[in-house]
Parts: C-alpha cells; structure tokens; sequence
C-alpha cells in the first residue's frame, strides 16, 4: 500500500471536508529526508514552518495529494477563505451556485445529459489545470528561482509557471489545454496567471464550462510544512457573468514519490479469459 504521512493540520482538515485519499500500491521504497522537522521527540512535525529557497520565498517543492471538499454535501463548518472546491461540481460551495451565463449553462446542460463522457480525461486528454487540482492522484513540485514545475501522477501531465518575470503571451498565441502560466510573489504568496486556453474547457467531472476567452488566476500558500493552500479565481466571461474564487488544500506526502501512470486512448485488455 501506499504509505504517506499527512500532516496532523491536514488531517484535521480532512475530517472537516469528509474526505481522505485512497492508497495505491507503491514502487519506490519509502524514503524519509533527513531535512524533514522533527519534534522533540523525534517525529516528524507537520506543523513546522514553510522551508524557504535561498531566495527567502516559500519553498512548495516536495510530493503533494489534492484534498477537495466531498460531492454533494457542504461542510458543516467551513473554514475561513473561499469555499471549498470540489471536484466533481467546482461550484457546489458557492452560496449563490455558479454565476453562469445562458451559454455556459447550455454547455453545462448538455455535458450532464452525456453523462461527462467526453470529459477530457475520460479521453486520456489534458485535463485542465482545476481538475488537476482537484483530482486526488498525487502530484510534485519542483521549484527553481525561475520556474515551477508541476508533474502530475494523474495522466502523466506535466506543467510550467514561469517566474522570471516574463509577461503572459498575446491573445493570439497558440491556445493550450492548460494555457500559459506565470507566476509572481507578492510577499509569500505565489500568484500565477494562466490564460490562452484551448476552447471547449472542463473544470470539473460534470462539465462546468472555460472557453477560449477564460483565464485562472491561482494563489499558493504554504503556511506549514506540510499544507498547502491554493486560491483559484475563474474569470470567463463567455461562460460566466462574473469571476468566482475557490480554495483547495494540499497535504504534503512525506517519503513518497509518483507512481507511473500510462492512459491510452481507447485501450483493450486482450488477455484471455
């Protein structure tokens, strides 16, 4: 089984959005850093502060698992912030539902009465930065002065937030699945813009809706060793009249690393029976 050592704030915080993540067999051996904060007696301390980069920003490199609110039930005491994102429904914490426009609700609509089986990753398709986010396969930071780089156990994804100070790419660039990230400090917040999306987005499991005229802004915190905090304002105005903001959590996974994740497009098992 997989072994992993969430942090005690983090547990805390899964017993208030109901929701744990499901083991998977491991290939690595598990491996403890020697530079991971003990307590007094020894063990590892979750609660420790932040590492920091010889830069003194917050260092968020390290394996991390997506904790997201549970479907169809909101938490009875939230915690402070923007509501709790969830992966099946983004908006179902929102207290007013999503701000959807009649384009992105037809969208929405439709999708549902598909039963989400064109969602991109049922395809083996990049998936869109949200539901990366949200999906609860692990996945790894690793940070540079000029570059974050996320991989991604779930589809093998992978992704860049460049922050050497460049400037987000025209409207008319290329479109991405995942657009164009690029990342800024503001204090020890990391705040990326990501924007030149691909139309026909998905940011959740049943559809709701990022067009080719959205772009995402996220905010990373780490205010712990082992927790991460991340803000994701949505503004799209072809799908939704107005921007909406989100939290998730991550939970750090110590001695961990990813499992190999192979997703081929129309597959058969042609073992015989």
């Amino acid at each position: 089984m997989r072994a992993r050592l969430v942090a005690i704030g983090a547990a805390c915080l899964l017993a208030i959005v109901g929701l744990d993540a499901a083991p998977a067999a491991a290939q690595w051996p598990r491996r403890l850093s020697p530079s991971i904060p003990r307590t007094a007696s020894g063990q590892p301390n979750p609660e420790a502060p932040s590492p920091r980069t010889s830069e003194g920003k917050p260092d968020f490199s390290g394996v991390w698992i997506g904790i997201t609110g549970p479907a169809g039930r909101r938490p009875l005491n939230p915690p402070p912030g923007p509501p709790i994102a969830v992966y099946r429904e983004i908006g179902q914490n929102l207290p007013d539902g999503l701000p959807i426009t009649p384009y992105g609700l037809e969208l929405l609509k439709q999708r549902i009465a598909d039963s989400s089986v064109h969602n991109p990753e049922a395809q083996c398709l990049p998936m869109g930065i949200v539901q990366l986010h949200t999906e609860s396969a692990p996945r790894k930071f690793v940070q540079t002065p000029q570059l974050l780089v996320v991989l991604y156990e779930a589809g093998g994804e992978t992704r860049q937030i460049f922050t050497d100070g460049r400037s987000s790419p025209p409207r008319d660039a290329k479109p991405r699945w995942n657009g164009y990230s690029v990342g800024r400090w503001e204090s020890d917040d990391l705040v990326v813009t990501t924007t030149n999306f691909r139309d026909g987005g998905w940011l959740d499991l049943i559809g709701s809706p990022l067009t080719d005229t959205g772009a995402i802004t996220e905010r990373f915190r780490r205010p712990t060793y082992a927790q991460m905090q991340i803000d994701v304002t949505v503004e799209d105005s072809k799908a939704y009249t107005r921007p909406f903001s989100v939290r998730l959590y991550q939970a750090l996974m110590l001695g961990d690393e990813l499992i190999e994740y192979v997703c081929v497009e129309n597959q058969r098992f042609n073992g015989k029976k």
